[in-house]
């Protein structure tokens, strides 16, 4: 999940702050600080996150595309400059702009905005963006929410004293709020120092950027193993009390199924799974990571060559062509497979079912999987020619069934004149031409659309007036019968609308 950091570089920012009496700081600096722990912390623990760095005042600039160099990221911020006054929706829209040119509209991603709670003056300040926001066209829309999935994580070089003395705070939350909720407000606690920004920074490490450590266990082997990005708890919207659930710091594969069986199954999310003992050292994960050692390594880059499950897992799923199901908790399960980056390397990736025991229609419940030795013959055959999936439902699903849906104009078009040519037809296509009726009949039922069956029964009595003298006698009797039915069933009279009522052919002397 990429990150954008959002510093604002307005005059605000250089206010002086009083340290214990001694050098004055601005709240630039202290935000300069704040970051640079951030920076130090994913280059320790998130190596594999990609991160942007944007300036912004009146205007906005990228500093640093994304990029997992820290050391630029770092470089940057000492060389920040102050510019004019505080403008947020242009920076907003600059962050919605280099994201969908990086990685499109599908990708989540986290913005965190470093900024002191000033919100602009006059036209452009926050406070004229959001008193605005209905007044607007398309061409002028405010940039939240953004197209993306997105976290915001707004740090404010303030204490919260200090905001709710204006309305700066209920401005900020209505930001977070437009953005979708989805992130939280930091302040510093106490006075404005550098101990209160490394404390607020701490508190956004633990909640966005602390390492999601787990054992990936299968029978007697096991592996200590980092989940990039962490996951996020899931919540169940069909409990009477919704908890969030959460992945388990212990995972057991309880299975291996070939690729071909298992398809491209929907998945909530995906994420890396990096041995911990290799990922000390070696920047890719893949069978061959120990051979891109230097030739002589360090104490702790031997790390990188001892004996490890995780890298025999991924080196066997990519070799064999299969996945492991693994079980992330109660009745939740994912699966882990080799993905290949690029010709040469390629990643241990898990991707998280859906919740419940049968995330997977075509596969049954899980728990019902067992061995191939286990069953009374091979389910694949002796020569691999068939396959026991997918699993036949026990039940019929109710879209199997031959059900008429009009989504566009067209399709409705075509079903009355499909109607229309039968009737034109009459007596030959009598059988089909009440099949057809009592198939758009029901349909118009079941849609509440009675101005369909009058509609259709006017067209059925005009082309009674239309018909040849050479047409059969039957044929007026039939459209006439047929009409009578349609208009009676669109008063929406029970006795005459019942869904499961069909329009019988009318019986006159001329049947025979």
């Amino acid at each position: 999940m990429p990150t954008v950091v959002l510093m604002d570089v307005s005059l605000s920012m250089t206010r002086p702050v009083s340290l214990d009496g001694s050098e004055e700081f601005q709240r630039k600096n202290l935000a300069v600080h704040g970051l640079n722990m951030l920076f130090e912390h994913m280059a320790s623990n998130y190596r594999l996150e990609f991160t942007a760095l944007m300036a912004f005042s009146s205007l906005w600039e990228l500093l640093v595309p994304f990029t997992r160099d820290y050391n630029a990221l770092q470089e940057a911020l000492s060389t920040l400059e102050d510019y004019d006054k505080t403008c947020v929706e242009s920076a907003l829209h600059g962050v919605s702009n280099v994201v969908q040119q990086e990685w499109g509209s599908a990708c989540p991603c986290q913005v965190v905005l470093v900024t002191d709670g000033s919100l602009g003056i006059g036209k452009g300040s926050l406070r004229h963006s959001l008193q605005t926001l209905k007044q607007r066209g398309d061409e002028k829309k405010f940039p939240l929410p953004f197209p993306f999935p997105t976290k915001l994580f707004i740090m404010c070089i303030a204490n919260a004293e200090e905001l709710q003395m204006t309305d700066a705070m209920d401005n900020l939350e209505e930001v977070l709020r437009l953005s979708g909720g989805d992130g939280q407000i930091f302040t510093m606690d106490g006075p404005l120092c550098m101990k209160s920004v490394q404390t607020m920074f701490g508190r956004l490490i633990d909640y966005a950027y602390s390492p999601f450590h787990a054992v990936l266990h299968c029978g007697n082997l096991s592996s200590d193993v980092q989940v990039f990005p962490r996951p996020e708890p899931v919540v169940v919207d069909e409990e009477v009390e919704p908890m969030p659930r959460t992945v388990s710091t212990d995972l057991e594969i309880v299975g291996f199924i070939e690729i071909a069986d298992i398809s491209s199954p929907p998945v909530i999310s995906r994420h890396l799974v990096l041995p911990i003992a290799v990922n000390k050292d070696v920047d890719e994960v893949g069978t061959g990571a120990a051979d891109e050692l230097e030739e002589e390594p360090s104490a702790s880059q031997m790390a990188g060559k001892s004996p490890n499950f995780c890298v025999l897992l991924h080196g066997s799923l990519k070799v064999e062509g299969m996945v492991a199901l693994v079980q992330l908790g109660p009745e939740w399960f994912g699966m882990l497979y080799s993905q290949a980056d690029s010709k040469k390397k390629s990643n241990l990736m898990m991707s998280l079912f859906e919740l419940g025991a049968e995330p997977l229609p075509w596969l049954g419940k899980i728990s019902y999987l067992g061995p191939i030795s286990e069953a009374a013959e091979n389910p694949y055959g002796e020569d691999d020619s068939k396959s026991p999936f997918p699993v036949q439902p026990q039940v019929k699903r109710s879209y199997a069934q031959n059900v008429t849906v009009w989504i566009k104009a067209s399709g409705l078009q075509t079903d009355v004149q499909k109607i229309l040519r039968n009737a034109r037809k009459l007596p030959d296509k009598t059988q089909t031409f009440y099949k057809e009726l009592n198939r758009l009949r029901k349909a118009a039922l079941a849609f509440g659309f009675w101005e369909l069956l009058k509609g259709v029964a006017d067209l059925l009595e005009r082309e009674c007036t239309l018909l040849p003298d050479s047409a059969h006698p039957d044929a007026a009797f039939q459209l006439t019968h047929a009409a009578q039915q349609l208009k009676l069933a669109s008063t929406g009279d029970s006795q005459y609308a019942a869904f499961d009522h069909n329009i019988a052919p009318m019986h006159t002397d001329f049947s025979s």
